[in-house]
Formats: C-alpha cells, structure tokens, sequence
C-alpha cells in the first residue's frame, strides 16, 4: 500500500471569516463586541464549565476581559465567538488550534459553551460549521479533538460527534495541580462526507418537533449514511 500524497500542497490557514449557519453563527472573537456577552454567559450556573480548561473561572471582569483580550490576538488558537442567531448574543467561544497548514492537521478545542448554550442545536452546529470549514473550505486532512480523559462531557461529545478515539496519552501534562491523561480523537477526510451528512440531517428543521426536540439521534443517523 502507497502512503504516497500526489500532488499535495500545504493548506492555507483559517482566516476567521464569519460562518453562518441556521442556529448560530462563528466570528472573530473581539472583546470590544463579546465581551459584555460572554462575561454573563461564562458566569452561569455551570462550576464545572472551567474545571478541565487551563485557565478559569474568573471572580473579576478586569481578569476575564484581560483573557478574552489575550485569545482574540492569538493566532494559534485562532478563537471564534459562537453567536447565537435568535437572540444575537455571543454564549461561548472556542478556537482552532494545533495548525499544522503543511501537514492538513488541524483541531478544535478550548471550549467554553455558557450554560445557556449547553446541549442545545446551536452547540452541535457550532462545530459542525468548524469542521465542514476546516475539510471543505480549507482541504485539510485531519481533524483532532483532545481532552482530559476524566472530563466525561468532553469525551462524550468526541463520540456524539464522529470522532474516533485514538488512544491516551498518560502524564500527558498537569494542569490546575492534578494530572492530565489526555484522550485523543480524530475525524479524517475520507470520514468526514459520512460524518457531514449525519450533521446535515440532524440540523435540518425536519428533524426536530415543535417542542425544539430532535426527532433522530446524530449516532443513529451517521450509522445509516
């Protein structure tokens, strides 16, 4: 078997353009804008909203702000707002990160969804639109997904997402005082169409009652794609 890449050109990198979808939509996190947002968002009834990330929760606005101000001019992590369409109102954030353009390889991480956001369309759609930017838009080849391999939310959603896990990296680094085994997953390109379509049907308006509930799960529908 040829591991052999005809043809194969570093991929450009993301330029934060805004992504619209049905539910929300992902632009450029700036302070000036977000801010007021996602200090109430942020501060909701989730404690365990910062446990995994290596940095939170913030008790003053001076520090939080001073945070946002930081990941708006990082360019690796790249990090987005997540707008939310009815109401205009930024409810978390999350970046790309690990950018290797020459290699294809590319993950999505540092997410910090408000309560408000938590388990609903827009979250789902919200990397739905990352992912579909990052293999259609930008022809990369590889998508990652890491996390703590104690935080439960995170590694469910991996899977809830199409993600294959690939196995642990123990010790892998300390964070908040304890120990990180981190748990790594990954979409490929030649997983994504199934993948993608999954995300299609279970965003569609059809797949949800009138109450807002989802009618098909997006497992079951990614095993019949």
């Amino acid at each position: 078997m040829s591991h052999e890449l005809m043809h194969w050109q570093p991929r450009p990198t993301p330029d934060q353009r805004v992504l619209q979808g049905r539910f929300v939509r992902l632009e450029a996190l700036a302070v000036a804008r977000h801010g007021d947002d996602l200090w109430h968002a942020l501060q909701g009834p989730d404690p365990a909203l910062w446990d995994y990330l290596p940095y939170g929760p913030f008790s003053e606005r001076a520090r939080f702000d001073a945070w946002l101000t930081n990941h708006a001019e990082c360019r690796d992590p790249l990090f987005y707002a997540v707008i939310d369409q009815a109401s205009g109102l930024a409810l978390g954030v999350f970046s790309y990160l690990n950018i290797a353009a020459q290699d294809g390889c590319i993950e999505i991480g540092h997410v910090a969804f408000g309560a408000p956001m938590q388990r609903t369309a827009g979250a789902t759609e919200a990397v739905y639109l990352l992912a579909q930017h990052a293999f259609a838009d930008l022809g990369y080849r590889r998508l990652e997904w890491k996390c703590d391999a104690a935080n439960a939310r995170s590694v469910r959603a991996a899977e809830r997402f199409g993600f294959t896990y690939e196995g642990l990296f123990r010790q892998h680094r300390v964070n908040k005082g304890r120990n990180r085994d981190t748990a790594w997953f990954s979409i490929i390109d030649g997983e994504w169409p199934r993948c993608r379509d999954a995300f299609q049907r279970w965003l569609a308006a059809e797949n949800f009652d009138q109450q807002g509930q989802q009618r098909q799960r997006l497992e079951a529908l990614r095993e019949q794609a």
